[in-house]
């Protein structure tokens, strides 16, 4: 089989004016809702492809932090999040095109059930909206579980709801054994145009670990190779991937033509610490490439692991992730707190999201939400934990005043999702942001800026506005002047 899907990709051609012309091949994998294992299956075929030894560029749609990890260790690519409500078309498929470069094969897990978005009125946010942007077919995954013809009945339904959505074919996911997907497979052809691809055996062995905000994360969870060598198999033994790729049409990725815009140099530019480790892991790469291309230089620190931050930094960024899980590790942090606060008060500017803003707090209550732990103590404010979720959706934010990543005025959008709450938050830290909701409804949540700290629940992408990327930038170039200026002047 390899030999036959090796003819089918990619296809490299010399084009008329003699220029390197590459045309590879894509899909999405989308499903009738939540829970019928898409993410498993969209594991299972990365796993399969870099087997097979094929350069995949995986992605995810929507705003999600934890599937992608899990793609990029597979793959050994990083997979990158596509958004329609928190991004432009423009940007989506900008990203994509310039992603895909140099790989064999795109593949785009969706998000929710396929017509699942913002609203039960139209596609937008949805993954068969994204699909259409990009211009690729959809493989329905559909639950096999209590099932036999009116599976039939589903795919139809599926097939017709959308004249102008492709569907490459139809897996079942949790199939109780082959005569089970006989049933299955027979009913569709007898109904429907869609075309069986196969099916997933249900298999107890292959069900990954999870917990409050969804599977555990890629930094702390490296996925058995015996699981990945199961999930491979059975996409092997059970899934006609030949006759998926043989099936797509050939997209041509676009090159990025960008020169540097900023006119800093790298070695002009400010340097970014970027906390990351299994406390602080949720990260767009875009933030961090949009801010590269402003001008920065990222260099990565563990909070969990070092007792300093990096030497000569002029910003440091504090992404989500679960400090909550790791409170009484970092709690015993306390030369990094200190030297954080310090920079704090000094003015570098340091911005924390979610995880990072709750790391930027005085105290965070542990996993029992009984014992507090003390964090770095930059924000007057105590976090507590929570069995329940405190708060999920997209939002959109206008600046209320000047802050360290953008102007008053200045509109970003991302998403906000967590289990914890300030236990005194009417204080008298300045409020700097106003949030709507993706309908339009006011929002209680809160940016606060001391100094130039600026923290919040919500996780922004840059993407939607990029001047707020290079605004922060130049205010870390402007720090590092400063303190420069400082130096030379106290010499």
């Amino acid at each position: 089989m390899r030999q036959a899907l090796l003819m089918l990709l990619p296809s490299w051609q010399l084009n008329k004016n003699k220029t390197l012309e590459v045309t590879i091949k894509g899909f999405v994998i989308g499903a009738t809702g939540s829970g019928t294992g898409k993410t498993t299956i969209s594991l299972a075929i990365l796993s399969y492809l870099a087997d097979q030894g094929y350069k995949v560029a995986p992605f995810k749609v929507g705003p999600d932090f934890i599937d992608p990890g899990h793609h990029t260790k597979i793959a050994g690519k990083t997979s990158f999040n596509l958004d329609s409500w928190m991004l432009s078309r423009d940007y989506n498929t900008k990203i994509f095109k310039e992603k895909t470069i140099g790989s064999d094969i795109a593949v785009v897990e969706g998000v929710m059930g396929l017509f699942d978005g913002v609203d039960g009125l139209s596609e937008a946010g949805s993954t068969a909206q994204m699909a259409k942007w990009l211009d690729l077919p959809v493989v329905l995954i559909v639950s096999a579980k209590g099932k036999a013809r009116s599976a039939a009945a589903i795919v139809q339904g599926f097939e017709n709801f959308d004249k102008d959505l492709k569907i490459a074919g139809v897996i079942f996911s949790k199939t109780g054994s082959l005569r089970h997907y006989d049933y299955l497979k027979n009913a569709v052809e007898q109904s429907c145009r869609t075309k069986c691809l196969g099916f997933m055996p249900k298999n107890d062995s292959i069900v990954l670990p999870e917990r409050h905000l969804g599977l555990v994360t890629s930094d702390e969870l490296n996925i058995n190779p015996k699981v990945l060598s199961t999930l491979s198999s059975m996409v092997r033994d059970h899934i006609d991937m030949e006759g998926l790729i043989n099936c797509l049409d050939t997209f041509e990725p676009s090159w990025n033509r960008e020169a540097a815009i900023s006119r800093l140099s790298r070695e002009q530019g400010p340097t970014i610490a970027v906390a990351r480790d299994k406390a602080f892991c949720f990260y767009y790469q875009d933030n961090l490439d949009i801010l590269k291309k402003f001008g920065a230089s990222i260099v990565e620190f563990s909070p969990l692991k070092d007792d300093r931050l990096p030497p000569n930094i002029d910003g440091i960024y504090f992404g989500g992730g679960y400090p909550e899980v790791f409170a009484k590790e970092l709690s015993q942090k306390i030369n990094l707190f200190q030297e954080i606060k310090k920079n704090s008060v000094s003015g570098m500017p340091i911005y924390g999201e979610c995880g990072g803003f709750m790391f930027l707090c005085n105290k965070l209550s542990g996993m029992d939400e009984i014992r507090k732990y003390p964090m770095s103590g930059c924000f007057d404010f105590n976090v507590q934990m929570s069995k329940r979720l405190r708060s999920l959706g997209y939002r959109e934010i206008t600046l209320k005043e000047d802050t360290i990543i953008g102007k008053k005025g200045d509109m970003l959008r991302g998403h906000e999702f967590h289990y914890s709450s300030l236990e005194n938050p009417d204080s008298k830290i300045s409020n700097v942001y106003h949030v709507t909701s993706r309908a339009g409804q006011d929002i209680s949540l809160k940016g606060y800026q001391v100094s130039n700290t600026l923290g919040s629940y919500l996780h922004i992408h840059f993407g939607s506005n990029e001047g707020c990327a290079k605004h922060f930038v130049e205010t870390c170039k402007g720090f590092k002047d400063k303190r420069n200026k400082d130096v030379i002047q106290n010499t």
